[in-house]
Order: structure tokens, then C-alpha cells, then sequence
């Protein structure tokens, strides 16, 4: 079985480690993005890696983007052989990159979230129960968590680097960013349609997620991940109800045990993190192994034969 990547060491300079991704500048075209097994959970980057889990973030994503015709994307190629071909400095890495690097063309990111919700659940719930509003619009009176809005809407947020992102209003967008600004919502909005058609077929509701896009040669592209359980909220549909919490397809095992451990005064929510037992870090991975089989029809086979 492939070793569990907590960190990432190629022979390129680094411009951003994240949360999960560790990126790297190739040349003033291309970047490297990799996706490690990190996870976190309320803002704290634990120490244990989820097996697969990186995998599964980027093969999920260029399965994504071989689905999407209509919306241009930043991707040059994902397969490991092709990138290290193309880039001498790689050629003996290809290891290291199987199944969790991408490479992409470089754009110009545009400073707001993408998300789109079909149902009132996490930040938009909160909102609601305060305000009565989503992204600062109304909705109707007497809603329940988890219950699906009367149409999917764009609640864009801003982009932070640590913490939670701030949701803001579609007139706040466009105060940001200008006529582009109708364009993304367009853009994602469609994006999503076809997401819930496809987690449709797999038996998944697609309860929200959150699209990225750049600009480069003067056309808005899409980047980054790409429904992919980090990015989205995905359901199981036959254990759906509203006014629950439905469990889904992310690390919500991990959510759930941290939580206990805060109700218990037995940690903080501070860095470090706890240790996490051996079965939830695989009933994690065994998640995004699940959610990556459902909505593609088959296994994930990169990284994961003994």
C-alpha cells in the first residue's frame, strides 16, 4: 500500500502550503499542485495523514474536469508519468506524484468563493437561524436544517487564508469583482446542475459545494479542486432527512470524535491536535474511498493495491 503523505518535498519552489495542498511554481506558465493525505478539522491541521485521501482529492477532481466541456479548466495533466516526462526535475519522483499531482496553468485568482447550496446546511444554517436570510437574501419562514432551498442559490464567500471564509451578498461580489461577477455565478451555477445530476445517479445528494476560477489569457477558467468531498457536502439520498445533521461523505468521522473529545474538556480546539484512533482515520479514508467509487463507477486503484 502506497505510505500516507503528510508533507511534500519535490525539487521545486514552493509557493503555498496549505491546509491539504502544497503547491509549486514549475515556470511562469505552470504550477505543481499536490494534494497530501493532511487533514484538518476546526482550523487545526492534525498530524495523522488520511490514507488516500490526496488521491482521491485530485483523481476525483480530473475525473471532474473530463466531465466538463462547456467550462474551461487549468489542468495540463494528472497523470504522474506524463508530468514527470515533461518536467526533468521530476523524473525520479514519480513515486512521490502518483495519483496526487497535478499540473496546471497558472491564473490570475479571482478573491471570492464559489458556493452554491440546494439545501440549508453548516455556515448557511447558522445564518438562517439568525437572520431568516442566505448570503444576506431571504428565505422563507420556518425552515429546518438540512431542508432543500426552493432553488439552488450562489452564496459566494471571501477567500481567507487561515480561518473560516466570510460568506458576503451577491451585491457585495459584485461590488468586488465587477461585471465578471454575474459570469461566475452563471458559471457555477451550471457546474452545479451537473453535479447533481451525476451524485443523482450515484444515490448522493448534492447538498452544496464551492467552485474556484482564475483568469488567464484574459478568459475566466476553473481551478482547484473540484467536487470533491474537501469542497462539497455530500448525502447519502435513502438516509436523508430534514431537520438532521445527515452524516457525509468527508471527515465527518473525524468532526464527530473531536467533538466528543471538546464536550469532555479533553481538548481545547487548539494546535496540537489530539492523537486520532487507528479507526477513524480509516472510517475517514474509507469515506473518500466511497465517495470517490459512487460518483466515478469505479475504485480508486492509484495508491491503494498491497
Amino acid at each position: 500500500m502506497t505510505r500516507a503523505m503528510s508533507s511534500s518535498a519535490f525539487p521545486l519552489p514552493m509557493l503555498r502550503h496549505g491546509k491539504v495542498r502544497d503547491v509549486y511554481e514549475v515556470d511562469a506558465d505552470r504550477i505543481l499542485l499536490v494534494a497530501t493525505d493532511r487533514v484538518s478539522a476546526f482550523d487545526v491541521v492534525l498530524d495523522q495523514p488520511i490514507p488516500h485521501k490526496g488521491a482521491v482529492l485530485t483523481q476525483l477532481t480530473a475525473w471532474w474536469l473530463g466531465q466538463i466541456e462547456s467550462v474551461p479548466n487549468h489542468m495540463i495533466t494528472a497523470d504522474a508519468t506524463k508530468i514527470a516526462s515533461m518536467i526533468p526535475s521530476l523524473a525520479d519522483y514519480r513515486g512521490e506524484m502518483e495519483g496526487r499531482a497535478m499540473l496546471a496553468h497558472r491564473a490570475s485568482v479571482f478573491p471570492v468563493e464559489c458556493v452554491v447550496r440546494a439545501y440549508l446546511s453548516g455556515s448557511g444554517w447558522k445564518e438562517y437561524k439568525s437572520t431568516g436570510s442566505l448570503a444576506g437574501e431571504p428565505l422563507p419562514p420556518g425552515m429546518v436544517e438540512s431542508e432543500a432551498l426552493p432553488e439552488p442559490r450562489f452564496t459566494p464567500a471571501t477567500k481567507a487564508e487561515s480561518g473560516h471564509d466570510e460568506n458576503i451578498s451577491r451585491a457585495q461580489t459584485r461590488d468586488l469583482l465587477g461585471p465578471v461577477a454575474e459570469k461566475l455565478e452563471a458559471m457555477s451555477l451550471q457546474l452545479f446542475r451537473l453535479g447533481t445530476s451525476v451524485a443523482a445517479k450515484a444515490g448522493l445528494i448534492l447538498a452544496d459545494t464551492k467552485f474556484e476560477f482564475g483568469e488567464r489569457d484574459g478568459q475566466v477558467i476553473l481551478i482547484d479542486e473540484v467536487m470533491t468531498p474537501d469542497s462539497s457536502r455530500f448525502w447519502a439520498r435513502d438516509s436523508y432527512r430534514a431537520g438532521t445533521t445527515p452524516p457525509s461523505f468527508d471527515k465527518q468521522p473525524l468532526r464527530d470524535y473531536l467533538q466528543h473529545l471538546r464536550d469532555r474538556g479533553e481538548w481545547n480546539g487548539e494546535a496540537p491536535g489530539p492523537h486520532i484512533p487507528a479507526e477513524v482515520v480509516t472510517a475517514m479514508s474509507n469515506r473518500y474511498l466511497e465517495a470517490f467509487r459512487r460518483l466515478t463507477g469505479s475504485a480508486l486503484t492509484i495508491g491503494t493495491a498491497s
